[in-house]
């Protein structure tokens, strides 16, 4: 027995489907949140600068009985950092469908945002360093959409995939619908 085909492009989802029209039907393609490999940057930044104010203050001898103090210090920017990790990571969700790219975020209240692929202008990727290391980044579109004509998504796995995944999308759609992309 061998194994089925696996779809590649939405077309092919289509196919599987058993629909003939590509507008009858909207199929998912990805689904993505903030990656904490965003942050191995700013943890990093932290430890040194934990390391080096430790070993400064052993070094001259002013720790002595307020080291309770310089622990709490040193323990601020740790937790700061952890309520931003936690704060990005259940903030965020983004869906990427055959019709739509959805953006809902909020921890209590929760806002949801749908642009329509066609709608989507450019796609651009931004990366530092150490994201670069770590294949994350940030994804920049602009759309003709009136509540975010310029959505960034920050702290994307994977960011190069996910850009050209979601550029080849707007470019079939557009094909699809006869509209030219030059000319939008």
């Amino acid at each position: 027995m061998g194994a089925a085909a696996v779809p590649e492009t939405p077309a092919d989802l289509f196919r599987a489907a058993g629909v003939d029209s590509q507008e009858e039907i909207e199929v998912d393609i990805w689904e993505g949140a903030y990656c904490g490999k965003a942050m191995i940057g700013k943890w990093v930044s932290a430890g040194i600068l934990s390391v080096v104010a430790v070993v400064s203050m052993l070094k001259i001898k002013t720790l002595g009985e307020n080291w309770k103090i310089v622990l709490l210090v040193l323990g601020v920017p740790w937790v700061g950092l952890a309520l931003m990790f936690l704060y990005r990571k259940l903030s965020v969700r983004y869906q990427l469908t055959t019709q739509r790219f959805i953006h809902r975020s909020g921890v209590l209240t929760r806002v949801s945002d749908r642009i329509e692929v066609i709608d989507i202008d450019d796609v651009t990727y931004h990366q530092g360093l150490t994201e670069r290391l770590f294949d994350v980044g940030s994804i920049q579109l602009v759309s003709s959409d009136r509540t975010h004509p310029e959505l960034w998504l920050r702290g994307i796995a994977n960011v190069k995939e996910v850009a050209d995944q979601i550029d080849d999308l707007r470019r079939k759609e557009r094909r699809r619908r006869g509209l030219h992309i030059e000319s939008i």
